[in-house]
């Protein structure tokens, strides 16, 4: 983490009547997270329990009945961050033998922690949707369930990475819960915060509700409002982006993240491979006609077959046997995608091919001398002040712990797949497959995910790997990929919540309980939300089949289902192998792992040259890994400001930036949270809308940059904006 350390002075502190440095490395650490503890204070209390798990529960809930829904509502953990506040302070008033002392902040962290759990998500609910509204088949809830709780097993973690997102909660907690004396002429952190979360919470109902054509605006295709190449240029939903912005927080930070809790380092990476990505690879493809692009929309998820038509895969899927029908797929049509959807697909290969040798060229010698010391010897090197006050005032998590998680949950994922008639299809091999896959990339994947804010993901490589293994097997590969992916990415989340903890000196035991009992029961919502919707709501997720104007149209699992599709049913070896349409995007294995080697090269010959490490090859080949569902508008928008706050300010306005730059974060995210449940819930939820007109429709006017522009071509396409709902389809001759 070299490129990371600052040579700002270091400060000493008293703790605990010590004389204790602030040494650790990242200065933005330094001005964020404060170094005193009281190892006194009560953490596990019952309100602790009753807020904590009240917060799971709701959330769960909530996120996934509003996920299946044309207007997708997403609550996350700041809301119940925000709401325990209140509710926390009054309770050891009223049960006061329960409640000793006011309401503390470790308390109110370990309740943002079940909030957490809650807030993130269950991959393998997808699968659970996909076999029952989309394949149209049964399944055991007794699999269904055991699936949805061993993906989310809670794995052990990774020391003395820094996790840039954390951040934004610890100055969200100090805010609410540090008593500061306002300086003259200026404002507290919780001053500060009041004013900008009131301001974001007032001013979405214009982007939100009144004008949702705000959120992303195109400028050329106001301008050039008849031409197909003008529009795949400028529309920000559904081409380049180029000229287009959006006067929105959401359009900020929805799919990217916050830009102010990404340091500065990252977002420029992250620009420079969404501008060779966006702006040089794709026009060079797409307008020369690679892969017969222009059969197709520049910018789409959607599978086609040769003629351009969406691809029908009832003609070649065995209902019986539930895998491909080789006679069939032969008769009809090799499975096409848009060229920006294949060289994704590329570039995943070699973003995770670069993160393997990334990580081993810059960090390979540190991580060789950890594994090669001992645990405590490795501790006094590579421990901060932060490391030792916890060392100093709490017991660590037994390592006897993770392990017997381990076995009993890999017991359960084996019961799984090799019970109840071998539904999930997967055999038992391929849990330990994918297990070992998830253990091997956590460590290089987490390296980068801890120190950029960006996580490369594990759910193309296992994919292809199940694919290749075990071909035309549609649940097998995605039972496979949720395994191997979700394992890694659980792994980090729980890791993130830890390195939480350890900035506020929350006992790591405490710490354990928490995520292991809020995971479970997170899980359980979410399995029996989805399972009671997914059995009670007639053609729930067939638009063709559902009421005009019904609501149930499951817009988030239409990519995981065409990934199985694309992946399961045709399988890589007829899509990116000898018999496929792709075959050239194997290279790009290749070339991602040689890719960090100059870089690498140069940080060695020119040691002096500090910014030659700041070049991350695994972020600029994998910046637009999210896209779609991301788009062109958001990444233009997200660098902006966070060139303009982790640049400008940061270099300019150093003090106010350490002060308030999460605060304010923090208050525009919970400022658009609670405004989108207001409106979901008092206007929304009951068909109430704006006034019709022109800004109404959660659109860019670019209604021409998804036709295909191949002579002659004839082809139904989609809208699908990140605010839109319903499908339209036009016909072009």
């Amino acid at each position: 983490m070299a490129e990371l350390q600052d040579e700002v002075t270091q400060k000493n502190f008293k703790v605990d009547g010590d004389e204790e440095e602030n040494d650790c490395p990242i200065e933005q650490v330094r001005l964020t997270v404060p170094i005193t503890d009281d190892p006194t204070e009560p953490v596990l209390t019952f309100r602790t329990w009753v807020l904590g798990v009240a917060s799971c529960v709701i959330l769960s809930f909530v996120n996934q009945f509003f996920g299946y829904r044309s207007n997708q509502l997403s609550i996350s953990s700041v809301s119940a961050q925000i709401v325990t506040l209140p509710l926390g302070n009054p309770m050891h008033k009223v049960v006061v033998f329960l409640n000793p002392g006011p309401f503390n902040m470790k308390e109110h962290v370990l309740i943002t922690m079940f909030a957490n759990s809650g807030s993130g998500g269950v991959y393998a609910v997808g699968i659970l949707t996909i076999v029952k509204a989309f394949y149209k088949r049964s399944l055991s809830p007794g699999a269904g369930y055991l699936l949805v709780q061993t993906t989310q097993k809670i794995p052990s973690g990774l020391p003395y990475m820094w996790w840039p997102s954390n951040l934004v909660q610890v100055s969200l907690f100090r805010a609410l819960h540090e008593k500061e004396k306002r300086s003259k002429g200026g404002l507290t952190r919780l001053q500060f915060f009041l004013i900008v979360f009131i301001s974001s919470f007032a001013y979405y109902l214009v982007p939100n509700y009144l004008f949702p054509s705000i959120g992303t605006v195109s400028i050329i295709c106001l301008i050039w409002k008849n031409s197909i190449t003008a529009q795949q240029i400028g529309s920000g939903l559904y081409g380049m982006g180029l000229g287009s912005f959006g006067l929105d927080w959401a359009t900020v930070a929805s799919f990217l993240g916050s830009p102010l809790a990404t340091p500065g380092f990252a977002i420029i990476n992250i620009l420079v491979g969404f501008f060779i990505i966006v702006y040089i690879l794709l026009p060079l493809t797409y307008y020369n006609n690679a892969y017969e692009a222009k059969k197709f929309p520049i910018f789409s998820s959607h599978t086609f077959d040769s003629t351009g038509q969406p691809y029908n895969l009832t003609r070649i899927l065995n209902p019986k046997t539930f895998s491909v029908d080789l006679a069939e797929y032969n008769a009809y049509s090799k499975l096409y995608l848009s060229v920006f959807f294949s060289v994704t697909y590329g570039i995943s290969f070699a973003t995770l091919a670069a993160s393997v040798s990334h990580v081993a060229l810059f960090n390979g010698s540190t991580i060789w001398q950890m594994w090669t010391k001992t645990r405590a010897a490795a501790g006094e090197k590579f421990g901060d002040v932060h490391t030792r006050l916890m060392k100093k005032n709490y017991k660590i998590v037994p390592q006897w712990w993770f392990y017997l998680i381990l076995i009993v949950v890999l017991g359960l994922s084996l019961l799984a797949c090799e019970g109840f008639d071998k539904q999930l299809q997967l055999p038992w091999w391929g849990i330990l497959l994918c297990c070992a896959l998830a253990f091997f990339f956590t460590l290089p994947i987490g390296i980068i995910t801890a120190t950029t804010n960006q996580q490369p993901g594990l759910n193309v490589i296992t994919e292809l790997i199940i694919g290749f293994i075990y071909p035309g097997k549609p649940l097998a590969n995605v039972v496979f990929k949720t395994y191997g992916y979700i394992s890694m990415s659980q792994a980090l989340t729980f890791l993130s919540d830890f390195k939480l903890g350890h900035y506020m000196k929350i006992p790591p035991r405490s710490m354990f309980l928490v995520q292991l009992v809020g995971t479970v029961i997170a899980s359980s919502c979410y399995f029996g939300t989805a399972w009671w919707l997914l059995t009670t709501v007639e053609n729930i997720c067939d638009r063709d089949l559902l009421p005009e104007g019904s609501p149930w149209t499951c817009p988030g699992d239409d990519v995981f289902y065409n990934a199985s599709v694309i992946w399961g049913v045709i399988g890589p070896l007829r899509m990116f192998g000898r018999l496929g349409v792709y075959p050239e995007m194997n290279w790009f294995f290749l070339a991602g792992f040689l890719a960090p080697v100059p870089v690498w090269f140069l940080s060695r010959k020119f040691p002096n040259q500090k910014w030659i490490r700041l070049i991350h090859m695994p972020i600029i080949i994998g910046a637009t890994g999210n896209m779609p569902p991301a788009r062109a508008v958001h990444f233009v928008m997200w660098g902006i400001v966070g060139v303009f706050f982790n640049f400008y300010v940061y270099n300019r306005y150093r003090q106010w930036w350490a002060k308030h730059t999460y605060i304010l974060s923090a208050a525009l995210d919970a400022g658009v949270a609670f405004m989108g449940i207001i409106i979901f819930f008092a206007l929304q939820s009951k068909d109430i809308f704006g006034v019709d007109w022109w800004g109404l429709a959660a659109d860019d006017h670019c209604p021409l940059a998804s036709c295909p522009t191949a002579p002659g071509n004839k082809f139904v396409f989609f809208f699908l904006g990140i605010h839109f709902s319903g499908v339209y389809g036009v016909k072009f001759q």
